[in-house]
């Protein structure tokens, strides 16, 4: 089991408090059941792209599976001290690792339309583009090191300072290039 299965016992949260089997959950959200028990038990580590399937099929935004206590008011969070730290795998869906460590700026901010991330990027054996989409769209800003970002049959490559906005419905994948992590800043819009 993964150290902290914070998304996956929010996903069996809700989709318990809504009624609604793994079985109803894998087909709205156009993933599998497999997929599903193994994030609620924690012996996956989620990529993106099937968690805001599933928060969309659910009808909540990505953020619910981050937040404790929702808060009105303005949300600080002061340098290096971001309490919710989730691990993705990236688009890898077997992954037991963590290629993606994201610090969350903007937990617990109720109502909120934007997800906003410092993000640990973590080399990955592969630099295969393993492209995938979703509603919204993403700004990303390079803060240390180099990514590549696949965007449709596009590639860029992006080094601390540059910034990158695109509509996330086109196929994307972004990963650290060389054999450094890369740390950046992205903020993460999915329509309600």
């Amino acid at each position: 089991m993964i150290e902290s299965n914070v998304i996956g016992n929010k996903i069996k949260q809700v989709r318990e408090r809504q009624e609604m089997s793994v079985e109803e959950l894998a087909v709205s959200s156009q993933t599998s059941v497999e997929l599903i028990d193994q994030l609620e038990s924690g012996a996956l580590i989620p990529s993106l792209t099937p968690l805001l399937k599933i928060a969309r099929s659910l009808g909540v935004r990505l953020g619910t599976f981050l937040d404790d206590i929702p808060q009105t008011g303005p949300v600080v969070v002061r340098s290096g001290q971001s309490e919710n730290i989730i691990r993705f795998s990236g688009n890898t869906p077997e992954s037991r690792n963590s290629t993606l460590d994201f610090f969350s700026l903007g937990s617990n901010k109720q109502d909120r339309h934007m997800e906003p991330f410092v993000i640990d990027v973590h080399p990955s054996n592969s630099k295969e583009c393993k492209l995938s989409s979703h509603e919204g769209e993403e700004f990303i800003y390079i803060l240390t090191g180099n990514i590549e970002v696949c965007y449709g049959k596009e590639k860029y490559s992006l080094t601390s300072g540059d910034s990158i906005y695109y509509d996330s419905i086109v196929p994307h994948y972004v990963y650290a290039s060389g054999n450094d992590d890369a740390k950046i800043l992205a903020v993460v819009y999915t329509p309600a």
